[in-house]
């Protein structure tokens, strides 16, 4: 390095030059050439893993059938542009001007003529220098960014293309375009290519290895592994709130946490969490725990534990759900504690269980639920978000075609298609730092309950997607559930209706719209962040932030610039939304009251099974 004060000299130039090549230069020629052999080795093994369960046919790949899917949906897409001679040559000249000018750009930048600065990119996945300081990368980076531009204004700008057609050709170019990232490529990545000369390839031979291991894991299917799921069990440092299995059936077990005050509120607390994915999203551990925060409020916390259902479950649908589970678990509740009126929480497709619920209810005259609360719950799939890709005729056929042979989907399913709605944050990343740099993902507890994955019976996932996503019957008032018409404007209970702000799942359009169709007194409140962070922020944290009190019967657009923003978690807001129903308190209540005998400690048997 030269000293201060002093020019760099030509000389300076050439040796910072050959320093930053060097560590692309493969030191071991022999070493290496040894590490790629390894490699195929381990590449053989993952192919035999893959291959071997689909010669045995205990696998069928329908691989095709999402393909045929986006090629007649972008085929839709050509349509329109290739109709007029004029508009496809103004397309193809919007992207030969964009690849000229990233080329002018960069000749001027290799000549020394332009030393502009350059605004470096918010992007994770371009984060290593020589995305910038190198030019064959700084290259590659742009014209990936002017490609994948310029193919998503496509979609953007065709004309005549219905709704769902449009969604699906956003979609799916939003995958196509974060697989075809640079960043996800041996060659075309610096970070992995530093790496795998560094290491003279010893990167890809674990990499392979670990890649080997997740097509057997996943039984001929690549099952990701997004977190060091050994550091975690279920129970011992992950779901630890103390309290006891104090009922079940065949589709769920009744928990009862144990009190942490000396008096307790008068009404009991029953949460009624998603099948898809199991209810310890709410107690990952104790700092995070909302169980254990409410326990410690006051609330006699019940929670519905599902069955990870199999084959013995396939008929079990949503009457069933509501009947062996909502009403089971009210009746327990009644039996251990002796009241009749509780407060409810139903979070995501719970929530939307639990709303339908409450309409039956509404009709069959059973006052128990006094208030309701729903976490990310959607009741008008309206504006459903990216998950209304995959629901159609055709695809909710071919859905439960593949549900006759076990009679339930398999967890991975799900798991791929709530990856998919972010795959450059829950695939891609993965991809890159397990099979090519070689490297084990991190311990965290979130990401190990997000592989956690559950099945759902056939008839009630086929019931869900039909009546939900594909006809929208219980917003329009035509959801039939024990052979009655339920109508939501028929509850009359207050509702807390709680939505994150950016959630890909249940966005926060839907539930608000979907709150308005209540027939008594909601209150909206927006936290920030999404799906799983804007509900789990414990007020310690102090992150985040939630919108409230909003002008009532506004658009959503009027509502949110018309709310109150407040910093932190809106637990504490809620559970002074919930006293100011009813704050009696009565003395504290041990699982089961003494009328009940605890099956076994939470969390339970039922939560334990892995798929």
């Amino acid at each position: 390095m030269p000293d201060k004060g002093k020019s760099i000299t030509g000389e300076d130039q050439i040796q910072a030059k050959s320093s930053l090549a060097d560590a692309y230069v493969v030191k071991d020629p022999e070493v290496f050439a040894r590490n790629v052999a390894r490699m195929l080795e381990e590449l053989g093994k993952a192919a035999s893993a893959w291959v071997e369960p689909r010669e045995k046919g205990e696998v069928s790949d329908t691989v095709s059938e999402p393909m045929t899917d986006m090629v007649k949906t972008f085929s839709k897409v050509g349509e329109y542009w290739l109709s007029d001679p004029k508009r496809a040559i103004e397309a193809q000249t919007s992207l030969l001007t964009g690849y000229f000018d990233m080329w002018s750009d960069s000749l001027k930048r290799m000549s020394g003529e332009d030393k502009t600065p350059r605004k470096k990119t918010t992007d994770k996945r371009f984060s290593d220098p020589d995305w910038e300081n190198n030019p064959f990368f700084e290259f590659l980076k742009n014209a990936y960014f002017i490609t994948s531009d310029w193919a998503n204004k496509l979609v953007a700008e065709s004309e005549g293309l219905d709704e769902h057609t449009r969604h699906k050709a956003e979609f799916y170019m939003r995958q196509i375009t974060s697989a075809l990232s640079p960043a996800n490529f041996l060659a075309t990545n610096p970070e992995l290519y530093k790496e795998t000369v560094a290491s003279n390839g010893e990167n890809l031979v674990r990499g392979m290895h670990m890649l080997a291991e997740d097509i057997a894991a996943g039984k001929g299917e690549l099952k990701l592994r997004q977190s060091d799921s050994s550091n975690f069990k279920v129970g011992e440092n992950i779901a630890v709130s103390p309290g006891k299995v104090i009922a079940q059936d065949d589709i769920c077990q009744i928990i009862q946490y144990e009190p942490k005050t000396e008096t307790v509120l008068k009404r009991p607390l029953l949460i009624v969490p998603p099948w898809i994915n199991k209810f310890y999203i709410l107690d990952l551990n104790p700092k995070k725990s909302f169980i254990k925060w409410a326990v410690e409020q006051g609330h006699t916390v019940f929670v519905i534990s599902w069955v990870n259902p199999d084959q013995r479950h396939a008929k079990k649908d949503w009457e069933a759900y509501s009947r062996e589970g909502i009403s089971f678990a009210l009746d327990t509740i009644e039996q251990s504690t002796g009241e009749r009126e509780v407060n409810a929480i139903g979070y995501c497709v719970g929530g939307t269980l639990l709303a339908a619920t409450l309409a039956l209810h509404a009709l069959e005259k059973d006052k128990r639920i006094a208030t309701a609360t729903f976490f990310t719950t959607q009741t008008d799939f309206t504006y459903a978000g990216d998950l209304k890709v995959f629901v159609d005729e055709a695809q909710i056929a071919s859905i439960e075609q593949a549900m006759e042979k076990n009679g339930y989907l398999d967890g991975s399913k799900m798991a791929t298609a709530f990856n998919m709605l972010r795959a450059s944050d829950l695939i891609w990343p993965y991809v890159v730092n397990n099979y090519l740099k070689g490297k084990d993902p991190m311990p965290f507890d979130l990401l190990y309950w997000n592989s956690d994955a559950t099945r759902m019976p056939a008839a009630n996932h086929s019931y869900y997607l039909r009546n939900c996503y594909l006809e929208n019957s219980l917003a329009k008032g035509k959801m039939k559930l024990a052979g009655k018409t339920l109508k939501l404007g028929k509850v009359k209970i207050p509702v807390y209706n709680l939505a994150a702000k950016e959630d890909h799942i249940a966005p926060a359009r839907s539930a608000y719209i979907g709150g308005q169709l209540f027939g008594g007194d909601v209150t909206y409140v927006m936290a920030g962040s999404g799906h799983i962070a804007g509900v789990i922020n414990p007020p310690e944290a102090g992150k985040y932030q939630f919108w409230s009190d909003g002008p009532k019967g506004a658009e959503f657009d009027d509502w949110v610039k018309g709310a109150k923003e407040t910093p932190g978690s809106w637990w504490p807001h809620w559970h002074e939304w919930i006293k100011s129903h009813s704050s009696e308190e009565v003395p504290a209540r041990e699982p089961g009251g003494g009328r009940l005998n605890a099956i076994e400690d939470a969390p339970g048997s039922y939560v334990r099974t892995r798929v």
